[in-house]
């Protein structure tokens, strides 16, 4: 008869042990996975561009709903200041029919419907007083401008409650975008943080200087050396004329100076941020961000048709912008960890430039 003897259990030694070896086993495991998965230079590249463009496409978007967010904050402190204003107004206005209350009741002839001044329901009391006959003729008329001057109060409140509304969601949307921006850049720099100074500026063009674009290390890199980075040969600018060549002149001022993303100068600039000043100098405004400059002319798809200085639009999205420089090439500020510079069209999907004026 076989026996079925129940199998010994391991020791508690032995079980220790298989567990070590196979915990061992996984970390060489992932070791080797993680050394065969190390980015070539060229995987590394393209995945450093992808991060950036999507850093700017994120920086256009953060760029529009800080400008939206400061339209409405202003709006929201307009309407505050004409609420604070209409209502000492309306206070005035009570003020005045108060003392005529005050001097009647003292010769014991206060009118009833006075009395009702110090209602808390003031606008109740206002549509009701101002139709009464016991009431002078001016005292008429000021309630009745007290009451419209109510209603108007309540109008512009609401208005400002709504703003309120809107500016604080606009306030979630910059917060998101820049989010956005900023979770991108950090990727772009954990891939570049796999490879030596020397190959990070090869694998970013040689004028890398971190991927954070933060204002402190913006700022850091905006001095002498952000200026050593200038094109090295300029290219041969054609004659220009009118606001768009002096726009261009205005941008060279600022040739060697960093990217920031969200920067509109003077020691930092982005894409839009530069093109908007420049052109403001020349005495042109243009929107802040590069979809609404795409629109802020007549559109050119023919690049041969071209002037120095037309705005230059990148992307299918339209989320880059520079200045045409003549020759094929674009004067723009390109990226995080670039400066702005002189750069071959080319290198970026052209989509069509913009005659302003």
């Amino acid at each position: 008869m076989a026996s079925h003897r129940r199998p010994k259990k391991p020791s508690r030694t032995r079980a220790t042990v298989l567990t070590a070896t196979a915990a061992m086993a996984v970390a060489l495991s992932a070791q080797a996975a993680h050394a065969d998965t190390k980015l070539s230079k060229s995987e590394a590249k393209d995945q450093v561009d992808k991060l950036y463009e999507e850093a700017e496409q994120a920086t256009e978007k953060y760029n529009g709903a800080k400008e939206q967010h400061d339209k409405l904050e202003k709006q929201v402190s307009e309407l505050q200041d004409k609420v604070a204003r209409g209502q000492d107004e309306f206070n005035r206005m009570r003020g005045a029919l108060g003392l005529i209350a005050t001097s009647q009741y003292r010769t014991g002839s206060i009118d009833p419907t006075l009395q009702l001044l110090l209602t808390s329901d003031p606008d109740t009391y206002l549509d009701r007083a101002s139709r009464l006959s016991q009431l002078s003729a001016k005292q008429a008329d000021t309630l009745r401008l007290m009451a419209a001057k109510q209603r108007t109060l309540k109008q512009e409140r609401a208005a400002a409650a709504s703003k309120l509304a809107d500016l604080e969601s606009t306030r979630k949307a910059v917060e998101q975008h820049k989010d956005e921006v900023q979770g991108k850049l950090a990727d772009a720099q954990k891939v570049l943080n796999q490879f030596s100074e020397k190959e990070r500026a090869e694998i970013t063009g040689g004028d890398q200087k971190g991927a954070s674009g933060s204002k402190a290390d913006s700022g850091k890199s905006g001095g002498d050396s952000g200026r050593a980075s200038r094109s090295e040969s300029r290219p041969n600018i054609p004659a220009g004329s009118g606001h768009a060549a002096a726009a261009l002149a205005y941008a060279q001022s600022q040739e060697g100076k960093p990217y920031e993303y969200g920067a509109t100068g003077m020691s930092t600039w982005d894409c839009s941020g530069l093109t908007q000043w420049a052109y403001g100098q020349a005495g042109v405004s243009l929107p802040r961000i590069s979809q609404d400059q795409a629109n802020a002319g007549t559109r050119i798809y023919d690049q041969s048709q071209l002037k120095p200085g037309d705005l230059v639009i990148f992307y299918g999205d339209q989320h880059h912008v520079g200045l045409y420089a003549g020759n094929g090439q674009v004067f723009h500020a390109p990226r995080t960890g670039a400066y702005v510079r002189y750069e071959a069209m080319g290198n970026m999907p052209f989509q069509f430039g913009v005659r302003v004026g």
